[in-house]
């Protein structure tokens, strides 16, 4: 067994392969695809009536054309020479895809929460995608290029500083290690900030199945229905639903056993189609009403398709395991998030639809919450970004070698203050790039909804 001084000499070893300070060099490649494209390659075989809202979403600032083009940013990565650090990645670490949700305990934990796109990668492919998210968001808030460093800064230096704690953890400590919302009020000295996260952790409770119902449903004819808003959701025709019962039967096999027993205690409702996120949008995403033996205990799950990951395309062939590439997507997202979360929802699972798409299954809402990035001053920014940048830190030690990244990263800011370069100049390229999408809207190359 390789010893932990081996482990971080190999870590340090791999600044030969990419030194820490090449991280901040952005140039876009004279072969650089153009990134429409590669949108519009990525929405084949996605329902297309929804594209259009899928670019009207991305282009209503440069921040939301960085939450969709998770497929562009990956093609610019893999552009780049990486250190061969591997760990299961997000795939699509930008700050809206941290956020709140309940323990199966029903405490109130942050975490990574969004894995379409997880795959095993270059750790620093997840850290660089948060620092440019972080630079986007300051700059669309107004503040300057050197706030927006800045910032961006701090969330590197977090996952360091936390990279480099775990590193001296041993192995169970790290697995349980979690970050429980109930630690983060007494961090906050200011009453307003204090206030601020306290309204936030109270609506993120409230968000549950039996609020979703108030929202999302309907007495029709003595049956509870979840109500039609066309083209955002759409209710099923009755070959749709048996469809999906099929699909939803497939669905529970892949769950626990002590999960199916208490899936059972529950009768399906109804279905529909649902629009959700930026990126996602025109994959095939269903919720299902479940509801319980008492007739006053709802739930809602997500039925949510699962693409290949845009990372699959741009990792060395001898990187990717055959056997993780080949599987199915639905079972690459549940993987995904049980390794890199600290606790993760008791109904995810996949199953296989029609024209055997993949898709996985969790619970549309379950006491989730997330930051307005957009209302984020600087210092919020950089408070929040400190916090995204030390959970990731968590999230890859849990599958990666911590002591050889701790080791690539040694003691100095190098390594931070590269990444901070490399995203202000990569929010640059985002403006430029979200300019065009806008500008292929406008003058009818593209079609859009906007508003929806």
């Amino acid at each position: 067994m390789t010893t932990p001084a081996e482990r971080r000499r190999n870590g340090r070893a791999a600044r030969e392969r990419v030194s820490r300070s090449a991280h901040g060099r952005w140039i876009p490649a004279a072969d650089r695809p153009d990134p429409l494209d590669v949108l519009e390659r990525q929405g084949e075989g996605r329902v297309a009536s929804l594209l259009p809202i899928r670019r009207g979403r991305m282009a209503e600032s440069p921040f939301a054309f960085l939450r969709g083009a998770a497929a562009v940013m990956a093609a610019d990565l893999g552009a780049l020479p990486d250190t061969g650090l591997t760990v299961q990645l997000c795939g699509d670490a930008h700050l809206v895809n941290f956020g709140l949700y309940a323990s199966p305990e029903r405490a109130l934990l942050f975490d990574v929460n969004d894995f379409d796109e997880t795959f095993p990668g270059p750790f620093e492919w997840d850290v660089k995608r948060l620092a440019a998210s972080v630079a986007v968001a300051a700059r669309d808030n107004g503040q300057d290029g050197e706030r927006a460093r800045r910032a961006a800064r701090v969330a590197v230096e977090g996952y360091a500083s936390a990279m480099r704690q775990l590193a001296g953890l041993g192995e169970l400590d790290v697995w349980y290690a979690r970050v429980d919302t109930a630690q983060l009020l007494p961090l906050l000295s200011k009453p307003r900030q204090r206030r601020r996260v306290e309204a936030e952790l109270a609506r993120a409770r409230r968000r549950t199945s039996l609020q979703a119902v108030g929202k999302l449903t309907e007495e029709r004819d003595g049956r509870r229905r979840i109500i039609s808003s066309p083209p955002l959701i759409e209710p099923l025709k009755k070959d749709e639903l048996r469809a999906v019962g099929k699909v939803f039967s497939d669905y529970r096999a892949t769950l626990a056993e002590d999960r199916r027993v208490l899936l059972d205690r529950f009768r399906f409702v109804d279905a529909a189609t649902k629009v959700v996120g930026v990126g996602s949008v025109g994959t095939r995403c269903f919720i299902v009403l479940l509801e319980g033996g008492n007739g006053r205990d709802p739930l809602f799950l997500q039925i949510k398709e699962a693409d290949r990951s845009v990372l699959e395309d741009h990792l060395p062939p001898l990187r990717v395991d055959a056997e993780v590439a080949a599987h199915h997507g639905g079972r690459r997202v549940v993987t995904g998030q049980h390794l890199m979360q600290a606790a993760s929802d008791i109904f995810l699972g996949w199953t296989t639809g029609p024209a055997g798409r993949h898709f996985y299954g969790r619970q549309l809402r379950d006491m989730k919450g997330s930051v307005e990035v957009a209302d984020l001053k600087p210092p919020g920014l950089r408070a929040y970004a400190d916090l995204c940048g030390r959970t990731l830190a968590r999230a890859h030690a849990r599958t990666g070698d911590r002591l050889a990244i701790a080791g690539y990263l040694g003691g100095a800011d190098t390594f931070a203050e590269a990444v901070a370069e490399f995203a202000v100049r990569y929010a640059e390229q985002t403006k430029v790039d979200h300019g065009e999408l806008v500008a292929a809207i406008a003058d009818g190359r593209l079609e859009a909804t906007r508003g929806v």
